[in-house]
């Protein structure tokens, strides 16, 4: 044997779960198909980032219509956490149940939030969360504090709580996994969606892998791209053969490669015995994709200027729960501060303009939720691409959500409110695709993420989760690791 457990994935998934199970003593080899990311003049540019792509890898999948699109997901340690705006938030309690929605109404989980609470709070201060849980309506009950106090906002974000406030809003501080100090340290922009190459954000590398790599049982392989898993008649997984075509043999494999994939490799793997796809008996691998439906939001005021360097440090859910005949809409929470280049190269505007705008705009993320559908789906081509055929759902809701709110912020005093979605090329919380539940004829994973099929086969990524609520999935997405942590402890480790 290769090890005693195989990990493919180093994002917030596969990286949490590391650290969770290095004490036990096992051996453990995290397979990465990238590498690190490296300090470079590129780390703090935003032409070199957003307007050249210089982090994207060259990478082509097709939509459903069968055209061509560069996604924009990353492949290095530490996944897509590395580029991600260190938002950590918990689902509320609501979005473990069935809730009514716009579109449809959502099936509820196989835990509730009370069975995940102790896995949050785990979670928040492993990855050093900066919060305050007592201003937010909406939060659930926490067993404990979180471990610092919040970032502080800057004096322009100040002045816009207080009014938002007045005109009957509850801004709350956003959870937040970075050292403001360390951050600025290395340049002074915002942290969202820049790459982090000094271990200023609370990310999947610099605490998860950091943690688990603290251990002498814990490996971690970089440029180990895994081609498919392979499997005997009695469903247990056998070998991850790489794609150089080496083989690595563990009792135990995980596959944490994100919701897309990890969807592909188990659809890739496919053989006599799953000719549908490894875990995939209930033909619901690469289905139920979801996206989060989001809008980019700018509030100006002609003369008045946004001094903000990082921004990121307030968020409402006002909307987010049903209220007065009004539905649940979703999450609003603060951008990373945009400036010139990334408005130039993200709307195509004339340098001069680009600028203009993004001195005085208070750049928000309206975020509300797609619901799963059997039909919004990765698939594979014969020629082994990836194909997305993602089938937005929910979308009256979040028309609804971005008029609200920009009613709300033309009476807060901005009287230009102007408003763009994410297309498909943005990879807005992607999951769903190995969705958890209690029937295997309906789900591909059990509530400890499990594989129904395959004893020996765990997914612990964003793909497991059965519905996208409307706020970020990483601190989920960490808190499910480490319950798939305890119970592998408990029942594969425990002789």
């Amino acid at each position: 044997m290769d090890a005693d457990v195989l990990i493919i994935g180093s994002g917030m998934g596969g990286a949490t779960l590391a650290a969770a199970l290095a004490p036990t003593g096992r051996r453990i080899v995290i397979l990465e198909r990238g590498e690190h990311l490296r300090p470079s003049p590129q780390d703090r540019d935003a032409e070199a980032i957003f307007g050249r792509g210089v982090f994207r890898p060259a990478e082509e999948w097709l939509d459903g219509e069968g055209r061509p699109f560069t996604p924009g997901n990353y492949y290095n340690v530490g996944g897509n956490s590395k580029f991600y705006g260190a938002a950590l938030i918990r689902y509320r309690a609501s979005d473990f149940t069935a809730m009514p929605h716009p579109g449809g109404m959502t099936p509820g989980w196989p835990l509730s939030y009370e069975e995940l609470e102790a896995d949050y709070q785990a979670a928040e201060e492993m990855y050093q969360v900066r919060g305050d849980a007592t201003q937010d309506p909406t939060e659930p009950p926490h067993s404990g504090g979180y471990p610092h106090p919040p970032v502080p906002d800057e004096p322009d974000i100040a002045d816009l709580r207080q009014r938002l406030a007045r005109v009957g809003l509850t801004p709350a501080p956003i959870p937040l996994g970075v050292d403001l100090d360390a951050w600025l340290a290395g340049g002074r922009t915002t942290w969202d969606a820049y790459p982090d190459t000094r271990g200023a954000k609370m990310d999947a590398e610099s605490v998860g892998l950091s943690r688990a790599l603290a251990y002498p049982n814990v490996e971690l392989r970089t440029g180990r791209k895994v081609e498919r898993l392979l499997s005997d008649v009695d469903g247990r997984i056998t070998a991850v053969q790489l794609a150089d075509g080496a083989k690595m043999h563990a009792p135990l494999v995980v596959v944490a490669a994100g919701a897309v994939q990890t969807a592909a490799l188990l659809l890739r793997s496919a053989n006599e015995n799953c000719p549908t796809g490894l875990a995939n008996r209930s033909d619901q691998v690469g289905r139920n994709f979801m996206n989060h439906n989001c809008s980019a939001v700018l509030a100006l005021h002609p003369l008045r200027r946004n001094r903000s360097i990082y921004q990121k440090t307030l968020m409402l859910n006002d909307f987010y729960l049903p209220a007065g005949g009004r539905p649940a809409l979703g999450n609003v929470q603060m951008l990373g501060k945009i400036t010139g280049p990334i408005l130039a190269a993200g709307a195509g505007l004339p340098r001069f303009l680009a600028n203009a705008i993004a001195a005085r705009s208070f750049d928000l993320y309206a975020m509300s939720e797609d619901l799963p559908n059997p039909d919004s789906r990765v698939t594979l081509e014969k020629d082994g691409r990836i194909r997305l055929d993602w089938k937005r759902s929910n979308w009256e809701a979040h028309l609804r959500l971005v008029k609200e709110l920009k009613r709300a912020l033309r009476r807060a005093g901005f009287p230009v409110v102007l408003s763009k979605p994410f297309d498909r090329r943005t990879p807005s919380h992607q999951c769903g695709t190995a969705r958890m539940g209690r029937d295997p004829a309906r789900s591909v994973v059990d509530s400890t993420c499990r594989s129904h099929d395959h004893p020996n086969l765990f997914i612990v990524d964003a793909s497991v989760l059965p519905t996208s609520a409307a706020v970020n999935p990483a601190l989920t997405i960490a808190a499910l690791a480490l319950r798939a942590g305890r119970h592998i402890t408990r029942t594969e480790f425990a002789a």
